[in-house]
């Protein structure tokens, strides 16, 4: 049994997902407020958040902020109609994994809320294996499977900033504005070169990638 924290002030549409995703195990609690749907997530443990954005009382960026002041650890698909690209990568950076854009194909909702919670509900086994990649910060080195790897700056800090941030979607603009090296005026197919040059040295196929996953007109994320 899958318990999913709906937080969508549109009633119809989240009776249709609650009756919709029950076929799947999924037991949907929506709020309208997204107040009452915070407090809701300090006292019951759900495994999922489906979030609208455009909420009363509070915007659903600001949810995605509270959630992250607060470190509350919860898996969060976006589900809204704004089609504004600012919006959708702001809700990323912050604290979301996914983002559904509506209208959608309830079949969509349920195969991402799947891929997700496989993501996060790791085997033991596998959260406890070691990291194939370890960073010394002072020496500004990076280990690959027990082989130091010859970066160039700008290559050491896209890659850390990788490590540092696994399994979240990071934008070409959060990758420029988080790199010393890399100026922030240059074209974003400045980050696409460093990534391939980075995929070059770690043996990731750029067509099926182990590691560094291309987000279509996002950026990239770092799976391990």
């Amino acid at each position: 049994m899958v318990n999913i924290l709906m937080i969508e002030d549109d009633t119809e549409l989240a009776e249709l997902l609650k009756e919709y995703l029950a076929k799947f195990n999924m037991i949907v609690t929506n709020y309208e407020s997204p107040i009452k749907g915070l407090q809701a997530i300090e006292k019951t443990k759900f495994d999922l958040l489906i979030l609208d954005l455009s909420l009363p009382e509070l915007d659903g960026i600001e949810v995605c902020k509270k959630i992250a002041n607060n470190s509350i650890d919860i898996p969060i698909i976006i589900s809204s109609a704004r089609s504004d690209y600012s919006d959708k990568v702001l809700a990323l950076e912050l604290v979301a994994d996914d983002y559904l854009a509506k209208p959608y194909n309830p079949r969509e909702l349920v195969a991402r809320i799947q891929a997700l919670l496989r993501r996060v509900k790791k085997p033991k086994n596998l959260e406890n294996k070691k990291s194939d990649f370890q960073i010394d910060e002072n020496e500004m080195t990076i280990i690959y499977k027990n082989n130091k790897l010859s970066l160039t700056s700008a290559e050491y800090e896209v890659l850390a900033l990788f490590l540092k941030n696994k399994n979240r979607v990071l934008t070409r603009d959060f990758i420029l504005e988080n790199t010393k090296t890399m100026d922030y005026e240059s074209i974003d197919r400045s980050v696409d070169v460093i990534v391939s040059r980075i995929r070059k040295k770690i043996n990731d196929d750029p067509k099926e990638p182990r590691y560094i996953k291309s987000i279509r007109g996002l950026g990239y994320k770092f799976v391990e």
